[in-house]
């Protein structure tokens, strides 16, 4: 095991939600033998009205329980603002059930018995998920305070470059000159601590700041041929990303929306 991964089991806590007992003793047992602490509960209710949505870690969720079922817990978690990953283990599965499951952000659907070694890389995927969830939320956070440093005209020029705009097509669409445009850019980047454009970009989209809009479309043809890109921000500042397959922290927020 590396040392990253040994950091994270100690940082972050699997929480086991199974009615029966002798299911919750045994993953308690194994997870524990692997490093990581453990919370169990008896119920999908217990678990809402115990845990914090602040507690880093993961949820291996049974999906048939008395009361509240798995699936709905997941739905009452989204709501609750729980952004733990969850896996979910059950005897009763069905393919309706964990495309359910996996549409709204599951890592995994694993059916009983299952394998433990195949739990187990599940629940590692699933801590390094929240970890890096958490991770965008801390710097989305951040750079929303860099948005509150910045001048009007910083931001209107933030805007424009988020949109894939030349220097010199902001300069004509806010009738100002070239240099000033490059004064303010680099402004943006040192109040929003954007190590490189792409990264402002991806930040602007998690932050939900909107590009501008151009004021005469053909001023934009010449840049935009260049790259051809299909329809979104990201794909226009990061060609490098047009090929990039969906990562798992994209398809659980993607769920989550």
């Amino acid at each position: 095991m590396s040392a990253g991964a040994a950091a994270l089991q100690r940082q972050f806590t699997v929480h086991v939600v199974d009615d029966d007992e002798s299911v919750r003793s045994a993953l308690s047992r194994l997870f524990r033998a692997t490093g990581y602490a453990v919370r169990t509960f008896e119920s999908a209710q217990a678990y809402l009205e115990e845990a914090s949505p602040e507690e880093p870690g993961c949820v291996v969720l049974d999906i048939k329980m008395p009361g509240m079922d798995g699936l709905t817990l997941q739905e009452r978690m989204s709501d609750r603002g729980f952004n733990a990953p969850i896996v979910f283990v059950s005897a009763h599965g069905d393919i309706p059930t964990s495309v359910r499951a996996m549409k709204h952000g599951a890592v995994d659907f694993l059916e009983k018995p299952f394998d433990e070694v195949d739990l187990l890389g599940a629940v590692d995927r699933a801590i390094e998920l929240d970890a890096e969830l958490r991770e965008r939320r801390i710097s989305t956070a951040q750079f929303r305070r860099g948005l509150e440093d910045l001048t009007s005209r910083e931001y209107e020029v933030m805007t424009h470059v988020i949109a894939g705009r030349l220097n010199k097509v902001i300069a004509r669409e806010l009738d100002v000159r070239e240099k000033t445009v490059k004064v303010h850019r680099g402004r943006v980047m040192k109040k929003t601590e954007a190590r490189s454009l792409a990264e402002l970009v991806r930040m602007a989209e998690r932050a939900g700041v909107p590009a501008a809009k151009p004021h005469d479309s053909s001023d934009m043809v010449g840049a935009v041929r260049r790259f051809e890109p299909p329809v979104g921000i990201l794909h226009q500042i990061d060609p490098t990303s047009w090929h990039r397959s969906e990562t798992e922290c994209d398809r659980w927020e993607r769920g989550h929306e």
